[in-house]
């Protein structure tokens, strides 16, 4: 499967601003860039973090006036199609160094919070048929409503209001997966199926030796997503932070099959 992506930002910056950018593909993981290219205009300061656990390149950015990023590329996806309601969990002290920390609560995922929900309806089920059993509960339960979250919503506004964008529906996933002892962690993905097309956010979960997607919005597929960065939830993958208060002006992104 070979996607073509592209994605562009328009925002005002009234100010000196310093940015931080992460809209570029990753290179490997299930995914090849074969190529790419990314105009940034002209900053005042343009400098690539290394990626951490080769997944994503953050850039920091300082200008002002205005920010006009695109970004532009061909991406093989090689992510074979697993089952993961079928793998098995792995036992705690087995886990990789690199897993543990997803096992702990976060900003926007206050897992702790959902262990007696996760227990009473989900406790008799084991390893990916729990998470499989968790997916479908969130997207037969829940609305899509683009608007209905902000920056602020958590997984525990989402759960009780039932309905928001992908970052919520995947905070609920991840919160509802860590309660149940299993590493969880949030991936920004260019992806088809995504309706309105934008940039998605899916759930990673750790079964059986390896990370795999779970989309509770049920839009995507694996082998047809590429990933862009993966972090503890939407704070660590947001596509563009800024340090002081900027203006939207607009904002594209496409995905498509080649």
């Amino acid at each position: 499967m070979k996607l073509e992506i592209s994605a562009s930002l328009n925002y005002r910056l009234s100010e000196p601003v310093d940015l931080m950018l992460q809209i570029e593909a990753a290179d490997g993981h299930g995914q090849r860039v074969l190529d790419a290219s990314l105009d940034l205009g002209a900053p005042e300061v343009l400098a690539r973090v290394p990626a951490s656990g080769g997944v994503c390149e953050p850039i920091w950015l300082r200008g002002e006036g205005t920010l006009r990023a695109r970004y532009r590329a061909r991406v093989e996806i090689d992510r074979p199609a697993v089952d993961f309601r079928a793998l098995a969990a792995v036992p705690l002290h087995r886990l990789p160094a690199s897993a543990v920390p997803y096992l702990n609560e976060s900003r926007y995922c206050p897992s702790n919070k959902f262990h007696a929900f996760v227990d009473r309806r989900f406790g008799e089920l084991e390893g990916g048929e729990k998470i499989g059993r968790m997916r479908d509960w969130i997207e037969s339960r829940f609305t899509y409503v683009s608007g209905a979250s902000n920056s602020e919503t958590g997984a525990l506004d989402s759960f009780v209001e039932r309905r928001g964008v992908c970052r919520d529906y995947t905070h609920v996933m991840i919160a509802l997966a860590r309660a149940a002892h299993i590493p969880a962690r949030m991936a920004s993905v260019y992806a088809l199926g995504v309706n309105p097309q934008d940039f998605h956010a899916v759930a990673e979960v750790y079964l059986d030796g390896d990370w795999h997607m779970v989309d509770a919005t049920g839009m995507t597929l694996p082998t047809e997503t590429a990933r862009i960065c993966t972090g503890r939830d939407a704070a660590d993958i947001a596509f563009l932070t800024a340090y002081r208060e900027i203006q939207f002006i607009e904002q594209a992104v496409t995905v498509e099959k080649i």
